[in-house]
Protein backbone atom coordinates (compact mmCIF):
# COMPACT_ATOMS: atom_id res chain seq x y z
CA UNK A 1 0.00 0.00 0.00
CA UNK A 2 1.36 3.36 -0.99
CA UNK A 3 1.77 6.00 1.70
CA UNK A 4 -0.28 8.46 -0.38
CA UNK A 5 -3.38 6.28 0.16
CA UNK A 6 -3.42 7.13 3.88
CA UNK A 7 -2.42 10.77 3.41
CA UNK A 8 -5.18 13.31 3.94
CA UNK A 9 -6.34 15.17 0.85
CA UNK A 10 -6.34 18.34 2.96
CA UNK A 11 -2.58 18.04 3.50
CA UNK A 12 -1.94 17.96 -0.26
CA UNK A 13 -4.63 20.46 -1.27
CA UNK A 14 -2.54 23.55 -0.32
CA UNK A 15 0.20 22.30 -2.67
CA UNK A 16 -2.35 22.05 -5.49
CA UNK A 17 -3.53 25.59 -4.66
CA UNK A 18 0.01 26.94 -4.65
CA UNK A 19 0.81 25.23 -7.94
CA UNK A 20 -2.20 26.60 -9.81
CA UNK A 21 -2.09 30.10 -8.28
CA UNK A 22 1.60 30.42 -9.08
CA UNK A 23 0.62 29.96 -12.73
CA UNK A 24 -2.25 32.47 -12.63
CA UNK A 25 -5.13 30.07 -12.12
CA UNK A 26 -7.70 30.25 -9.32
CA UNK A 27 -8.81 28.08 -6.43
CA UNK A 28 -12.30 28.10 -7.97
CA UNK A 29 -10.87 26.51 -11.14
CA UNK A 30 -8.98 23.94 -9.07
CA UNK A 31 -12.13 23.06 -7.14
CA UNK A 32 -14.09 22.78 -10.38
CA UNK A 33 -11.53 20.29 -11.70
CA UNK A 34 -11.68 18.24 -8.50
CA UNK A 35 -15.49 18.28 -8.50
CA UNK A 36 -15.57 17.27 -12.18
CA UNK A 37 -13.37 14.26 -11.50
CA UNK A 38 -15.02 13.13 -8.27
CA UNK A 39 -18.66 14.15 -8.59
CA UNK A 40 -18.59 16.01 -5.27
CA UNK A 41 -20.37 19.31 -4.91
CA UNK A 42 -18.69 22.32 -3.24
CA UNK A 43 -20.11 21.55 0.20
CA UNK A 44 -19.11 17.89 0.07
CA UNK A 45 -15.59 18.82 -1.05
CA UNK A 46 -15.18 21.33 1.81
CA UNK A 47 -16.47 18.78 4.34
CA UNK A 48 -14.08 16.09 3.12
CA UNK A 49 -11.17 18.52 3.31
CA UNK A 50 -12.19 19.74 6.77
CA UNK A 51 -12.58 16.17 8.05
CA UNK A 52 -9.05 15.15 7.03
CA UNK A 53 -10.31 12.46 4.65
CA UNK A 54 -7.57 10.24 3.24
CA UNK A 55 -7.11 9.76 -0.49
CA UNK A 56 -8.36 6.20 -0.06
CA UNK A 57 -11.61 7.38 1.57
CA UNK A 58 -11.89 10.37 -0.77
CA UNK A 59 -11.92 8.24 -3.91
CA UNK A 60 -13.92 5.40 -2.34
CA UNK A 61 -16.81 7.82 -1.82
CA UNK A 62 -16.39 9.58 -5.17
CA UNK A 63 -18.43 8.93 -8.28
CA UNK A 64 -15.64 9.11 -10.82
CA UNK A 65 -16.55 11.05 -13.95
CA UNK A 66 -17.32 8.66 -16.82
CA UNK A 67 -14.92 10.66 -19.01
CA UNK A 68 -11.99 10.18 -16.61
CA UNK A 69 -10.59 7.47 -18.88
CA UNK A 70 -9.92 10.24 -21.43
CA UNK A 71 -7.21 11.57 -19.12
CA UNK A 72 -3.90 10.49 -20.60
CA UNK A 73 -0.29 11.53 -20.36
CA UNK A 74 2.52 11.39 -17.85
CA UNK A 75 2.80 12.51 -14.25
CA UNK A 76 6.27 12.15 -12.74
CA UNK A 77 7.27 9.96 -15.67
CA UNK A 78 4.34 7.56 -15.21
CA UNK A 79 1.65 7.23 -17.89
CA UNK A 80 -1.66 7.61 -16.03
CA UNK A 81 -3.52 5.34 -18.42
CA UNK A 82 -1.19 2.42 -17.63
CA UNK A 83 -1.36 2.58 -13.82
CA UNK A 84 -2.77 -0.76 -12.72
CA UNK A 85 -3.92 0.02 -9.18
CA UNK A 86 -7.34 1.72 -9.50
CA UNK A 87 -6.83 4.01 -6.50
CA UNK A 88 -3.37 5.08 -7.62
CA UNK A 89 -4.74 5.71 -11.10
CA UNK A 90 -7.42 8.02 -9.68
CA UNK A 91 -4.82 9.91 -7.70
CA UNK A 92 -2.71 10.23 -10.85
CA UNK A 93 -5.77 11.44 -12.77
CA UNK A 94 -6.14 14.22 -10.21
CA UNK A 95 -2.44 15.06 -10.42
CA UNK A 96 -2.63 15.19 -14.21
CA UNK A 97 -5.64 17.51 -14.18
CA UNK A 98 -3.92 19.84 -11.72
CA UNK A 99 -0.80 19.83 -13.92
CA UNK A 100 -2.82 20.68 -17.01
CA UNK A 101 -4.61 23.49 -15.20
CA UNK A 102 -1.32 24.91 -13.93
CA UNK A 103 0.20 24.73 -17.40
CA UNK A 104 -2.51 27.05 -18.70
CA UNK A 105 -4.58 24.56 -20.63
CA UNK A 106 -8.11 25.91 -21.19
CA UNK A 107 -10.52 24.68 -18.54
CA UNK A 108 -12.82 23.19 -21.19
CA UNK A 109 -9.98 20.95 -22.38
CA UNK A 110 -8.91 20.03 -18.85
CA UNK A 111 -12.51 18.93 -18.18
CA UNK A 112 -12.58 16.93 -21.41
CA UNK A 113 -15.60 18.84 -22.75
Amino acid sequence: MSRIFTTSVASVYPHYVHKVERKGRTVAELDEVIRWLTGYDEEQLRTLLDDGTTFEEFFARAELNPHASLITGSVCGVRVETVEDPLMQRIRYLDKLVDELAKGRPLEKVLRS
